[in-house]
């Protein structure tokens, strides 16, 4: 198995194949803004494949000007391949490319109060996939009109510079995100690409 990046016209079969499969539409981020961020050298679309088979993938989000921190945006398994251990594979081959370079943010969504309890459970469960990967919860922050829990690989003495790290990651255009996120405060919208639909 060989963890590689996804490019040119790879990336529009990935999208259509795998995002749009795995992942709700108010957390697509379209492929046109992630080709943009690829041209700007602020994003990666990592494969991991046996032969010229995709298992899985990874995408990293980051700021070019500062790698210390460096967002797991997206992680899925095809679904053929998903529960056998693939994903935690991904994220260890990921973390151990970044190591001593930059530290590695997770974004998982947390449960919502009253919302489908099928839902939840998987909410519930990719938290403590990320728990069993070794990550540790560091605080919450908010995206996509969701909350999440940031994982970091080990908790640090000071938050403030990856928080600031983090929030940088999303530019000041995304009013959709807030990080932190503290205890009581309700999370801000939906993304941009969902309020021009509205």
């Amino acid at each position: 198995m060989e963890l590689r990046q996804i490019t040119g016209a790879g990336l529009e079969a990935w999208y259509r194949d795998e995002v749009t499969e795995a992942f709700p539409p108010n957390e697509r981020k379209p492929l046109p803004e992630i080709r943009k961020l690829m041209a700007q050298g602020r994003y990666e679309v990592w494969g991991l494949f046996e032969g010229e088979t995709l298992l899985g993938y990874a995408t990293l989000w980051m700021e070019p000007a500062d790698k210390r921190c460096i967002l797991l945006d997206y992680l899925g398994v095809t679904a053929a391949r998903r529960n056998g251990g693939i994903g935690r594979q991904i994220v260890a081959m990921v973390a151990e490319r970044l190591a001593g370079k930059s530290l590695l943010l997770i974004e998982a969504e947390r449960p919502v109060e009253g919302d489908d309890p099928a839902e939840n459970t998987l909410r519930q469960r990719r938290l403590a996939f990320y728990e069993r990967c070794g990550f540790v919860p560091a605080y919450d922050m908010a995206t996509c009109g969701m909350r999440f829990t940031t994982f970091l690989p080990h908790l640090l003495e000071d938050l403030a510079p990856v928080m600031a790290a983090h929030r940088a990651i999303y530019g000041p255009a995304r009013t959709d995100v807030k990080v932190p996120l503290g205890p009581g405060e309700t999370p801000p919208g939906p993304p941009a690409w969902m309020q021009k639909e509205i």
